[in-house]
């Protein structure tokens, strides 16, 4: 098993709720934080900590983006006109591997993220494979035939495990799915309570 799995099934455990709301999730079966002092009692967080957690959750649940990335996004939403914190949902959920994801092409945010880099997905026919590739409404993302069948996909696509969100019109029959209209906070199914305005406060102090 590679270091990267094993920091993802800690990733849970560490910010003490289960992110992806995965059945398999460690934090299941142990509600406590990793390593030899994970059981000791949780101290009250401070206003920089409950910030910094949120931060932490968020960016970890979309594949634990590098600290660079996701504060590039941030500066980016903030660029834009509008509410920042629901703009930093927008940017995150067009990202392709996490489009992939949210379609139930791969059963994971990692998987998805592998998925691309390893060229399995057109987007309007055309080979992409950088997961943080950023599609636009209408856009067109397709599993390449080599990868319609492999046991992963099928098996993903099947589970009753998550639903697909109602601003993605996906074809499981085709592996297609386009990208209808950029979400909100409220649009997006996440399984725990994300709080994206803290971590706006967080990168604004």
């Amino acid at each position: 098993m590679s270091k990267r799995i094993n920091a993802k099934h800690k990733i849970d455990r560490r910010l003490g709720e289960n992110i992806w709301g995965r059945p398999k999730s460690p934090f299941n079966k142990r509600e406590y934080g990793p390593g030899e002092h994970g059981q000791r009692r949780r101290g009250k967080l401070s206003d920089y900590g409950q910030q910094l957690r949120a931060k932490q959750k968020l960016k970890g649940y979309y594949g634990n983006i590098t600290e660079k990335q996701f504060k590039s996004i941030y500066h980016e939403a903030a660029r834009l006109r509008g509410d920042t914190s629901e703009k930093l949902i927008g940017l995150l959920e067009r990202r392709l591997d996490a489009i992939v994801y949210r379609a139930k092409f791969v059963p994971t945010v990692f998987a998805a993220r592998q998925f691309v880099s390893h060229g399995h997905v057109r987007v309007n026919g055309r080979r992409v494979n950088i997961p943080s590739y950023r599609c636009r409404e209408g856009d067109l993302i397709e599993v390449k035939d080599k990868a319609k069948d492999a046991g992963t996909v099928l098996e993903s696509s099947q589970s009753p495990e998550r639903q697909v969100p109602d601003y993605l019109d996906v074809d499981h029959s085709k592996m297609t799915a386009k990208l209808t209209r950029i979400p909100t906070l409220s649009d997006v199914p996440y399984p725990v309570i994300m709080e994206p305005n803290l971590v706006i406060e967080f990168y604004s102090r």
